[in-house]
C-alpha cells in the first residue's frame, strides 16, 4: 500500500485543513462547539488510524465529557489533541511505548499537562512512540509500526512518530511531542510539519526527575500545521517566572526587523554529507532567506559531536533506564522480568551497568564540553541553518527494537547528526518544511539560535511561512487521501 487508502476531505469535514488557532477561534465566536470539533476529530481518527497506526491508546468518552463542559477556556479552548505516550496524563494510560506498561493508568500529572488543560485543549488519547523514546523509528513490540501518511511503506521517524502521523494525516490539528536529540524535529521533517524545540528550561516541568542523567537534553512541545499554533502552545507552557516571555504572534512579526546573520553548513557534526534531496532543500531555504534580506554565510558548522560525545549520550541514556529498571524491580519483586522490554532497551541498560564512576564522570564532562563548544560557535551568528535530517523518510522494517544494537546506535547518529547539537547546547531549534523531493516526500530545513532567542526563531519562521506556505501541501495530502477513499 503506497499511501493510506483512507481520508476525509474538507467537503466532508470542514475542520481537516484548519490549524488549532482557527478551530479555537470558531469555538470562541460560537460558530462551532467544542463537542463538534471533538466528534469530527474522532471520526477522522476512526477512518484514518487503521492505516497509519498513530494512537497508542484513547478515551473518547472522557474527551467528549470534557468538550461538553462550559468551563473550557484558554487559547486552544475546545481543540482536540493527542499527547505522546511518554507524558503521563491523568485519566489516560501511560504506556511509554513498552509492553510492560501498556494500558496502565497514569499515576499522576505534571505542571506541563496542567498548562495544557488551562489552554483548553481536549485530550483524545496518546500517540505512539518508540519504547521510552529510544529509537528513531516508531515500530514497537507493544503497538507495531506507525506509518507515514505520505507513503505508508515508510517510517514517520521517532520518537514522536505517532504525533507527526496524526497531524500530517489531519486527525488532529496539533499534537504534543518531545525531543531529546531530534525527536520532534526529525519526524516533523519526514512528515512535512513545523517542529519546534524550545530553549532549555523555558517551559514548566513535564515531570522528569532532575536527577535523570539526560533530563537537561529533553524538551516538551508540539508538532503543528502552522507556526502560530506552535508559538501559542509555547506561550501556554512557558514558566511564569521568565524575564522575557514569548511575545504575541502579532508582535513576533517585528522581532527580525533587521537582517539576520545566518551561518549555513551542509555536513553534519560527524562531518558526513547529506543526500541530494537534503541539499536541494537547503538551497531552497538559502534562497528564501536571501530573498527576505538576510545575510547567509557558509560555515563549517559546530563540530562538537565527536565519538566521545556520542558514546556519552548513549551511556547516560542507558544509565537513566537502569535506574528505572531498578525501581520497577523493587516495586514488582520476583514478578519483574526484563524480557518484557525490547532487546535494544535491555542491551543499552546492560552496557550501562558496567560503567564505573570515572566512566560516568567522563560522560558528563563530554556533554558539558560539547555544550560549551557549541555555544562558543553560535556566538558569531544570529541563526544556524542546516538540513534537519540528511535524507527523506526511510522504509519501515529496516530498523527495529530487535535490530543489532550497534547498527541502531549508528542509525541514531545518522538521524541526529544535525539536530543533536541544539539539544546538547540548550538552543531553540526548528525544522521548517520548505521542500518536497522529486518523489513527493517532505524534507525539512533546520534553524537554531542561541539559548533564549526563541522569539527570533519564531519571527523568522513566520517570514518563511509567508514566503513559502507549506499548509497547501498538507491540504493536498488530505484531499489525496480523500480521493483514495472515494
Amino acid at each position: 500500500m503506497r499511501e493510506a487508502e483512507t481520508g476525509v476531505s474538507r467537503q466532508v469535514d470542514p475542520f481537516v485543513c484548519m490549524d488549532a488557532v482557527q478551530q479555537a477561534g470558531m469555538v470562541a465566536r460560537g460558530e462551532v462547539s467544542a463537542l463538534e470539533l471533538v466528534d469530527a476529530a474522532i471520526a477522522r481518527i476512526e477512518l484514518v488510524n487503521p492505516h497509519v497506526n498513530a494512537l497508542a491508546s484513547y478515551d473518547f468518552d472522557r474527551a467528549r465529557a470534557r468538550a461538553r463542559t462550559r468551563q473550557l477556556s484558554g487559547p486552544f479552548a475546545g481543540v482536540p489533541t493527542l499527547l505522546k505516550d511518554l507524558l503521563p496524563y491523568p485519566g489516560h494510560s501511560a504506556g511509554f511505548g513498552t509492553r510492560l506498561f501498556k494500558g496502565q493508568p497514569a499515576q499522576g500529572g505534571s505542571d506541563y499537562v496542567n498548562a495544557l488543560d488551562a489552554a483548553g485543549l481536549v485530550v483524545l488519547g496518546k500517540s505512539t512512540t518508540s519504547e521510552f523514546g529510544l529509537i528513531g523509528t516508531t515500530e514497537t513490540l507493544a503497538h507495531g509500526a506507525t506509518r507515514n501518511p505520505w507513503n505508508t511503506d515508510l517510517s514517520t521517524g521517532g520518537s514522536s512518530g505517532g504525533a507527526v502521523a496524526a497531524v500530517a494525516s489531519g486527525m488532529v490539528p496539533i499534537a504534543h511531542a518531545s525531543d531529546g536529540g531530534g525527536s520532534i524535529r526529525g519526524p516533523a521533517s519526514f512528515c512535512g510539519l513545523f517542529g519546534y524545540k524550545p530553549s532549555r528550561g523555558r517551559t514548566v516541568s513535564a515531570g522528569l526527575p532532575p536527577t535523570m542523567p539526560t533530563a537537561r537534553l529533553i524538551s516538551d512541545h508540539c508538532v503543528s500545521r502552522s507556526v502560530r499554533d506552535s508559538a501559542v502552545w509555547l506561550a501556554a507552557t512557558e514558566r511564569p517566572d521568565l524575564d522575557r516571555p514569548l511575545p504575541t504572534c502579532a508582535a513576533l512579526g517585528s522581532v527580525t526587523a533587521k537582517p539576520l546573520r545566518i551561518g549555513v553548513f551542509r555536513r553534519d557534526s560527524l562531518d558526513r554529507a547529506a543526500t541530494q534531496a537534503a541539499d536541494q532543500a537547503l538551497d531552497r531555504a538559502i534562497a528564501l532567506c536571501e530573498a527576505l534580506g538576510h545575510e547567509v554565510i557558509a560555515c563549517a558548522g559546530p563540530q562538537v559531536t565527536s565519538k566521545a560525545t556520542s558514546d556519552a549520550f548513549f551511556a547516560l541514556t542507558g544509565l537513566g533506564l537502569a535506574g528505572l529498571f531498578d525501581q520497577i524491580h523493587s516495586h514488582m519483586g520476583a514478578a519483574f522480568d526484563e524480557a518484557v522490554f525490547e532487546p535494544y532497551t535491555r542491551e543499552i541498560v546492560r552496557r550501562s551497568r558496567s560503567l564505573s564512576a570515572d566512566d560516568i564522570g567522563r560522560s558528563v564532562a563530554a556533554l558539558t564540553a560539547a555544550d560549551d563548544a557549541a555555544n562558543r560557535f553560535i556566538a558569531d551568528y544570529d541563526v544556524l541553518l542546516s538540513p534537519t535530517v540528511s535524507f527523506t523518510a526511510f522504509p519501515l522494517g529496516q530498523y527495529g527494537p530487535d535490530s543489532d544494537p550497534d547498527a541502531l546506535i549508528a542509525f541514531t547518529e545518522d538521524l541526529a547528526g544535525y539536530t543533536v547539537v541544539a539539544s546538547l547546547a540548550g538552543w531553540p531549534a526548528m525544522s521548517v518544511p520548505l521542500h518536497w523531493s522529486a518523489d513527493d516526500l517532505p524534507i525539512g530545513c533546520h534553524f537554531a539560535a542561541a539559548p533564549g532567542r526563541d522569539a527570533l526563531l519564531f519571527s523568522l519562521a513566520f517570514q518563511l511561512e509567508e514566503m513559502a506556505p507549506w499548509a497547501k501541501h498538507l491540504d493536498r495530502l488530505a484531499e489525496r487521501l480523500a480521493c483514495r477513499n472515494g
